[in-house]
């Protein structure tokens, strides 16, 4: 290798850093704002029960009422169906929801569960080939 290959290849890794690297700094402060900006509408049979703000720190919030008990789960800016004492236990595989637009529906006690904050610019959600 002579001294103008080794600057070229020094000028393509300084060029690629360049673009690497503000995107680093762009994606965790573009997170950090729309996880802060989320919240997660609860419903009973059509009637908003409660709003609450999806946070980092733990959360339980129990929905109780003539259908039965749900306990939703607050945490890392999501939220997940705990524990349901429904026949079924469908809304339990929901898992843990934490995008704009993703719900948790219990239907035998007329529950759902949707995030609303900003959209998501992500783009793709996936590929099919």
């Amino acid at each position: 290798m002579k001294r103008g290959d080794i600057l070229l290849i020094g000028l393509v890794v300084v060029i690629a850093l360049a673009f690497i690297i503000p995107r680093w700094f762009d994606r965790d402060a573009s997170e950090k704002n729309h996880n802060e900006l989320r919240t997660a509408k609860i419903t009973v049979d059509g009637k908003l029960f409660k709003e609450v703000t999806l946070t980092k720190e733990e959360q339980t919030v129990e929905v109780k009422n003539e259908h039965g008990l749900n306990i939703l789960k607050i945490h890392d800016y999501g939220i997940e169906m705990f524990d349901a004492d429904c026949p079924d236990k469908v809304c339990l595989s929901f898992g843990f929801v934490d995008r704009t637009g993703g719900t948790i529906i219990c239907l035998p006690h007329k529950l759902m569960v949707e995030i609303e904050g900003p959209s998501e610019e992500d783009g793709i959600d996936a590929t099919v080939k």
